[in-house]
């Protein structure tokens, strides 16, 4: 019993120290970690890796299911500043970042904070926020946001939010990464969808179909569940004839590696043990990115706009799929034959 304890009085002495040193447990992520190894390692990315061949990218972070109790923590918070502002954006600098000079956590923490600089204001017009609400599937009800007795009653904090954002250097200059985060949708996922540009004068375009967009390269990055990294190319079906169709190389994590994935909070915690400072996010790159979100932060809660209502169980509202068609983009994830 006393051993029990001396555990998780140090497990939580360890938790206190990580989120003091700030640390984001999402920069643990198994796949998170490999995004520098997938890019700097392996020849095959890194020329494709700039606005020449990426159309778009997209972090995309959905749960299945609402608060259910803990609303009166979330309303404080709502999931820009809970996902967005820290986990999504973290991704998105490590994503988008030149090659740092050695692996060192400075180094690599010198470039992300370059990424974040070179970032243009978020704008309203490139912002949808919701909210879910009740919905009857079959015999069962889910219950609104509004519903949870912890939260306030007409309550606007977002429960959903998607953003489009623009980084302006020499890389990725008009290039949209778009970002999604919600709560109460039809799926549990975080992912990294890279969509390249469509091959010019295409011999195959006819073969292909009408909706080019489907027959398009896409390299996923899946962080959870059932981690994986795929990339979508084109195939020539087997048989007589010339049929193409988008077929999957997939490295599926589970059946490659018969290890147990660490979990983040894990690897965090040894990097605090060991003082490795790679997942500690440094005071210059904390301020850059509440400069990017601060504004819009303050203009929702000033301006008191009401989200976007959505059911809960479904794919988020309707504005998220006009932003990224305003931008010449389908979210990767409503695909019905996904992974």
């Amino acid at each position: 019993m006393v051993s029990r304890i001396w555990k998780m009085l140090l497990f939580l002495s360890l938790l206190t120290f990580a989120v003091f040193r700030g640390i984001d447990h999402y920069l643990g992520k198994e796949l998170v970690e490999n995004l520098s190894v997938l890019r700097f390692s392996n020849l095959v990315f890194e020329p494709l890796w700039s606005r020449q061949y990426i159309r778009n990218v997209q972090l995309i972070f959905s749960e299945d299911f609402g608060t259910e109790g803990r609303g009166g923590y979330f309303d404080n918070y709502g999931i820009i500043r809970d996902i967005m502002q820290n986990h999504l954006l973290q991704i998105l600098a490590l994503f988008a970042m030149e090659t740092p000079v050695s692996l060192d956590a400075e180094d690599i923490r010198n470039e992300k904070v370059k990424v974040l600089r070179s970032m243009r204001p978020l704008q309203m017009e490139d912002v949808v926020i919701g909210q879910y609400k009740s919905h009857t599937r079959g015999v069962v009800t889910y219950p609104g946001y509004t519903d949870d007795k912890t939260v306030p009653n007409g309550s606007l904090t977002p429960t959903f939010a998607a953003a489009c954002l623009f980084i302006d250097n020499a890389r990725w200059d008009g290039v949209p990464f778009l970002m999604k985060a919600g709560k109460a949708l039809h799926t549990k996922r975080t992912e990294i969808r890279v969509q390249f540009r469509h091959v010019p004068g295409n011999l195959y375009k006819r073969r292909l179909g009408t909706d080019i967009d489907l027959a398009t390269n896409e390299l996923v990055i899946r962080v959870q569940p059932d981690e994986a990294i795929y990339l979508k190319i084109n195939n020539k079906v087997p048989g007589l004839g010339m049929r193409l169709d988008c077929s999957t190389l997939n490295l599926h994590y589970a059946a490659r590696y018969s290890k147990e994935i660490p979990d983040a909070y894990e690897r965090l915690l040894l990097d605090a043990i060991e003082g490795e400072r790679r997942l500690f996010i440094r005071s210059d790159e904390l301020d850059a990115a509440w400069k990017l979100f601060t504004p819009l932060l303050k203009e929702l809660e000033e301006s008191k706009i009401a989200p976007e209502l959505y059911p809960y169980g479904g794919r988020g509202p309707l504005g998220a799929h006009y932003l990224a068609a305003k931008h010449n983009v389908r979210w990767g994830d409503l695909s019905s034959s996904e992974y």
